[in-house]
């Protein structure tokens, strides 16, 4: 029962300060009607409820899972099944992450249908297997996660090229979303199983990181290949704000069945190849297949509740603030909340309480986890003003950020101690969590249907992009300094 309380506390705190904002927002500068804020209160409730059902269920079913499948893997000992069983699973978790499913939605409603929530998911999970199949060989062979890294971005960098604006922005947006809740934890037991195989346990702790990442670049350059061949340029989007309607309860009623098939059809593989394993090899005893069939069951229902949430109630209040603070007279207010909003979402999100918590006891309290936060917090708050901005002023595009930002983070990784390379790039993922994907990408949406001039597609999306992007150069600057301090007190 403790679990379940700590985990609806570090939910609570992720969702309540948005809530917060919005309500004083909608008592202040921004006026949004009475049934979309209660369909809002009712969605963050949802969310609240499912987000900590989902999560407890992550922990008992999902994560023992893949562990199990990690530990599997180590006992063959054979880099071909290593290979395989990357690939399977990669795909199979990748198409149950939530913030996948939101995203490709929300690609799907701007569009209208042009461009199919079904294809943004099969074609991410199809490049996150490949990845995290390279990842774990990456682990086995012991290659430099630093020299792999460079080759992706140069890999991404050249296929940039050739991607359309629209894709461009999809692809880097993909790559933050995939790394949600459900990813995150699983790829992470992979990495930990596979790494054991390590004899030297420096290194293998070093392995515990990059897996993340590595798996979250094969979504940007699995969107891109996919745009360059089908040639789905000049696509343009467009947000129909539908603020007038009175309905409440109805929206909910008709997203439930909707979500309810989708999530079962999420989890059925991971369920099947986990039946196919426990029959061949597991032989896991009855009660531990009962405990994780039950986490499962939590999972599903988490997961219904918190997409029903959002879907209902929780995106289109984003969508109106975003398009009520553009329409001001006074832009700097939209600059100014999104700061504000990126700034607390960061400071409030579960998975990044566990990685600052991870970082100052690698570093034995050396890095002080408060410092590692409030950097994330300024570094997440500025992703979303620039974004804000590049709204603001069309010409300026979503590549003239990224590229000088992935330039800076790819430098440093040959400048900064080795374990805070996999720490930094996994914490791009980590930072884009639930909050990211759903309220605050609404509210880039909403910002860009409402400014002249600026393209719901090419400039809405982006900004999980700039999120995934800023911790990387945040947490490698707070390893030089680590370095440098170090270096001090080694003359010392």
């Amino acid at each position: 029962m403790s679990v379940v309380l700590q985990k609806f506390q570090e939910v609570l705190y992720s969702v309540l300060p948005i809530t917060v904002i919005v309500l004083i927002l909608n008592f202040s500068i921004t006026t949004i009607n009475t049934p979309t804020i209660i369909r809002f209160l009712i969605g963050a409730v949802l969310i609240i409820i499912g987000l900590t059902i989902f999560l407890v269920g992550v922990d008992t079913g999902i994560t023992p899972i893949g562990n199990t499948m990690g530990s599997t893997m180590v006992k063959t000992n054979k880099i071909w099944i290593v290979a395989i069983a990357g690939i399977v699973l990669g795909f199979i978790i990748s198409i149950a992450e939530p913030d996948l499913h939101i995203l490709a939605g929300q690609i799907d409603y701007v569009t209208s249908g042009l461009i199919s929530k079904f294809s943004i998911v099969i074609i991410v999970s199809v490049g996150i297997a490949i990845m995290l199949s390279i990842g774990l060989i990456r682990i086995v062979l012991n290659y430099p996660l630093y020299k792999l890294l460079t080759i992706l971005y140069g890999v991404i960098l050249l296929l940039a090229f050739f991607t359309s604006r629209e894709f461009l922005a999809i692809s880097f947006d993909a790559s933050g979303a995939t790394t949600g809740a459900l990813t995150v934890p699983f790829i992470l037991a992979l990495a930990m199983g596979v790494s054991k195989l390590k004899k030297d346990s420096e290194s293998s702790g070093q392995d515990s990181f990059g897996l993340v990442a590595i798996a979250s670049a094969g979504a940007i350059i699995s969107v891109m290949v996919m745009n360059i061949i089908t040639r789905t340029d000049r696509i343009t989007g467009d947000l129909s704000l539908e603020l007038a309607s009175t309905a409440i309860i109805t929206p909910f009623l008709h997203e439930l069945p909707v979500v309810a098939g989708e999530v079962t059809l999420a989890l059925l593989p991971i369920l099947m190849v986990f039946a196919f394993f426990q029959r061949i090899s597991f032989k896991l005893s009855i009660r531990v297949v009962r405990r994780i069939l039950f986490g499962v069951l939590f999972t599903f229902t988490g997961l219904v509740l918190f997409l029903v949430g959002v879907n209902a109630g929780f995106m289109d209040v984003g969508s109106a603030v975003g398009y009520s603070l553009a329409t001001l007279d006074n832009k700097a207010y939209l600059v100014l909340f999104g700061f504000i909003l990126g700034f607390v979402t960061v400071i409030a999100e579960p998975a990044v309480y566990v990685l600052t918590h991870q970082i100052e006891d690698v570093t034995s309290g050396y890095v002080n986890r408060k410092i590692v936060l409030f950097t994330l917090a300024i570094g997440v708050g500025a992703a979303v003003a620039l974004s804000m901005i590049r709204i603001l002023i069309p010409q300026l595009q979503l590549w003239q950020y990224l590229l000088p930002g992935y330039i800076i983070a790819i430098t440093m990784m040959y400048l900064v101690p080795r374990l805070f390379i996999g720490i930094a790039f996994d914490a791009g993922g980590v930072a884009s969590g639930p909050m990211t994907a759903t309220f605050i990408l609404a509210y880039a949406h909403g910002a860009a249907q409402a400014i002249e001039g600026a393209n719901v597609l090419a400039d809405g999306f982006g900004m999980i992009a700039m999120v995934a992007m800023t911790p990387i150069i945040a947490l490698q600057t707070l390893g030089f300094i680590f370095k440098i301090k170090s270096k001090k007190e080694g003359i010392g």
